[in-house]
């Protein structure tokens, strides 16, 4: 397709245009998302132990740094080229990753009259690189998440090549399954399709699947990487019979706090575009992680007998995570509910871990699987267009199961197979210097000079 700009580039040119305001808020939107990756360091960093604290959040600026350097080569091509260059894709799982190779054909223009077009056209209403910035965030995100299930025991020139390699071969096909018209979309060869049918018409399949901005992509994805990873590594010394306690819950709360404002660009950026339906998801989003909160405080009180500043942030990131997929198909009333129950099951799942014995240091699995998997599944109930409660029938309910279980299966496998390819690396640093402090080890830093 060809979108035209006029001389003043990025001014509203109609209907089937571009739009300043989409591009500015878009690109706002992206450096929204980029900033919860440092946000998620400070969680993740002050979760830890002193010793650990600088590993832990060099794993996530880590991340910033292999992703964003694969994305622009290669992952923005694999995961969206067919919707650019109308190629077809391989097998519905990704697209052609040298068809977009370095993004600069995204740059391409050439004059008709007097307007100079993209020959690629653009996504939606904004240019196709500023799209190709905003999902890069959310690919250095996804990786960085997987962090925590393996806090103060990997080696970090591992953790690197695994990343590199995980979002080439899950997270990119993953997310064109999901978004770019693969198997989990809702396009005409999609599992949607094949189930309840293709409308030609309308150009969809007749019942869609709904990932609005990346519960399966992002965190069902992240979160059983974690698993798949803390149970083939193993646990750290000591697990299950001495405290990991936080060392700095302020650095916890200050990363929640950096997660819920960058999240809604995740959420709201997602739409594309500055309307209404950016304004219900911003709403539909800040209630979600308010009674997402209130239902991990709950269950902690009714458990514990004390509401922590710990378990408020982790309710916050639960509620965030829960209304991701369905920000954009629930009411603000269903999105309380979404969120409470997404507060109140990861506040009862993180505690799993001890009884399966198997070390997901931070809680990544507890969190963002289990809540990933609820907002995901919570939209066949609460959609309120298409959800079981709103008399819309079992058929979405169907659909978002399937996609779920079709994430789950997919990124278990891909992951294990990952883990043994790179295992001659050496997954863990000796036990000696587990103990000495992975900071002083990996990185020859200390994060606080005490003597």
């Amino acid at each position: 397709m060809l979108l035209a700009l006029p001389d003043d580039a990025f001014a509203p040119f109609g209907p089937g245009g571009l739009s300043s305001g989409d591009t500015a808020w878009v690109l706002t939107a992206a450096a929204l998302v980029l900033f919860m990756t440092p946000g998620l360091a400070f969680f993740y960093g002050g979760l830890s132990r002193q010793k650990s604290v600088l590993n832990m959040m060099m794993m996530s600026f880590g991340s910033i740094g292999v992703v964003s350097v694969i994305y622009v080569l290669w992952g923005y091509s694999m995961s969206f080229a067919s919707a650019h260059t109308g190629q077809s894709d391989i097998l519905g799982i990704f697209d052609n990753p040298f068809a977009l190779f370095g993004l600069s054909p995204l740059l391409e223009t050439k004059e008709v009259g007097a307007d100079t077009l993209f020959v690629l056209g653009g996504f939606g209403t904004v240019p196709a690189i500023v799209w190709a910035g905003f999902q890069l965030t959310f690919a250095v995100i996804t990786v960085a998440l997987i962090s925590g299930a393996m806090a103060e025991r990997m080696k970090f020139a591992t953790w690197l090549v695994f990343g590199a390699i995980w979002v080439t071969v899950v997270y990119f096909p993953l997310s064109h399954m999901v978004w770019g018209g693969g198997l989990l979309s809702g396009a005409e060869n999609s599992i949607a399709s094949w189930i309840f049918g293709y409308d030609a018409e309308a150009g969809v399949a007749s019942v869609a699947p709904i990932d609005f901005a990346g519960g399966t992509v992002v965190h069902i994805n992240a979160g059983m990487a974690a698993l798949v990873l803390a149970v083939l590594v193993g646990r750290r010394n000591g697990f299950g019979k001495m405290a990991y306690r936080p060392h700095n819950i302020p650095f916890v709360m200050l990363g929640a706090a950096i997660l819920w404002f960058g999240w809604f660009g995740f959420n709201v950026g997602s739409e594309g575009a500055a309307d209404m339906v950016a304004g219900q998801v911003w709403v539909n989003t800040t209630a979600a992680t308010a009674a997402a909160m209130l239902g991990w405080l709950v269950v902690e009180r009714i458990r514990d007998g004390k509401p922590t500043s710990v378990g408020a942030a982790s309710g916050i990131v639960a509620g965030l995570v829960a209304i991701t997929p369905a920000c954009g198909a629930l009411s603000p009333i269903g999105s309380l509910i979404l969120g409470s129950i997404a507060g109140a099951l990861s506040s009862l799942a993180v505690s799993m871990k001890y009884k399966f014995g198997y070390d997901d240091s931070l809680d990544v699995v507890g969190v963002h699987l289990v809540a990933g998997l609820w907002g995901t599944i919570g939209i066949g109930l609460l959609a309120t267009e298409t959800g079981l409660f709103y008399g819309g029938g079992i058929k979405q309910l169907v659909v978002q199961a399937v996609i779920a279980l079709a994430a789950v299966v997919f990124t278990g496998i891909m992951t294990a197979i990952i883990a043994f390819i790179v295992k001659p690396m050496g997954w863990r640093v000796s036990l000696e210097n587990e103990e000495t402090g992975i900071d002083e080890t990996e990185h020859a830093e200390t994060a606080y000079e005490l003597a």
